[in-house]
């Protein structure tokens, strides 16, 4: 019989892990600190006394490696899960995931797969030095092969990530950490994923639909109560998978609403909600009663963390953009 426990997110990627790892001898995790520490934010606890130093592997502090050599192990049959200790450091992957893990089916015509997923914590809000705050989701979401999957629940994480292993096809991971501890539900561990490559509608809504992802799914969910509050019904979806994007679950709320609102934390220039508002307006335009806004981060470097929440979107900046939409007439 599954077990149900009350777990945050950070609960959810452990219990998955083990999942996963209980049920298939392939499932191999590596990493920086992932073994006898357990992670630098404890994702991996107990896995290296559960399941043995062949299976759980401490690596130097070497992101190539840690990319090649899942690749490398995923070309040969296994389905290796690396953990990049925070999003960045994860740069030094790209000419791995680029060049050879996003590529493998293609260059061998289909012969071999890259049954890998790259992890990553990612995104601000913890008060962290310089290069751990990253947002650059788009850098992967812009690479054909890959799929780019961000959980925002404790749920949707331990079951995207049950299937993004069993995914045939190269993953990338990010997990907001911001969200690690902050949120705990109950969450069944009976091995059952959660679909790859759809949106999840969080809130159904009539007058106006908030787009988001991550960790922003808590101030976009904030927005929508205060905007609630006001007599306007929002409808708030979840991206979950940004690469490929649900643009049908998109695409059909505002044909209901007609007003959008796309909310990230990352930097605005090249975001990924320019991807969003392009798709919606190449194949909704006549259904927008008002132009799609973005609330974002700013075109800078993260600051540190004085300043931290001077760069991150918050629900109110949400609300004046929502209102700005719903004036249209």
């Amino acid at each position: 019989m599954a077990t149900v426990a009350e777990v945050n997110l950070l609960g959810a990627v452990n219990l998955a892990l083990k999942r996963a790892m209980t049920e298939d001898e392939r499932v191999i995790v590596f990493g920086e600190d992932v073994g006898v520490d357990g992670g630098v934010f404890r994702a991996t606890d107990g896995l290296l006394q559960s399941f043995g130093p062949k299976r759980v592997l401490d690596t130097p502090l070497a992101e190539t490696l840690i990319a090649g050599l899942a690749v490398g192990l995923a070309a040969q049959g296994f389905r290796p899960v690396a953990e990049i200790q925070f999003m960045g450091f994860i740069y030094a992957t790209l000419d791995q995931m680029i060049n050879h893990a996003s590529r493998l089916r293609t260059r061998t015509r289909g012969r071999l797969t890259c049954p890998m997923v790259l992890r990553a914590p990612y995104g601000g809000g913890i008060h962290a030095p310089e290069h751990h705050s990253e947002s650059t989701e788009s850098l992967f979401a812009h690479v054909p092969g890959l799929r780019v999957v961000i959980p925002s629940t404790p749920a949707d994480a331990y079951g995207l990530l049950l299937s993004a292993i069993r995914d045939p096809d190269p993953v990338v991971f990010l997990e907001p950490k911001r969200l690690y501890r902050q949120v705990s539900e109950p969450v069944e561990d009976d091995g059952t994923g959660v679909p790859l490559d759809r949106c999840r509608v969080r809130r159904a809504g009539s007058d106006i639909t908030l787009v988001s992802w991550g960790a922003m799914m808590h101030e976009t969910l904030a927005a929508a109560d205060a905007l609630g509050a006001d007599g306007i019904s929002s409808e708030v979806i979840d991206v979950c998978t940004l690469k490929p994007l649900d643009t049908a679950t998109i695409l059909d709320s505002v044909s209901r609403t007609g007003r959008l609102v796309i909310v990230h934390e990352a930097a605005r220039t090249a975001g990924f909600g320019a991807e969003v508002a392009a798709s919606v307006a190449e194949a909704g335009l006549f259904d927008l009663k008002a132009p799609v806004l973005r609330v974002t981060g700013w075109d800078t470097v993260m600051p540190l963390p004085r300043h931290e929440s001077a760069y991150l979107p918050d629900a109110a900046r949400i609300v004046e953009a929502a209102r700005r939409v719903m004036a249209y007439d």
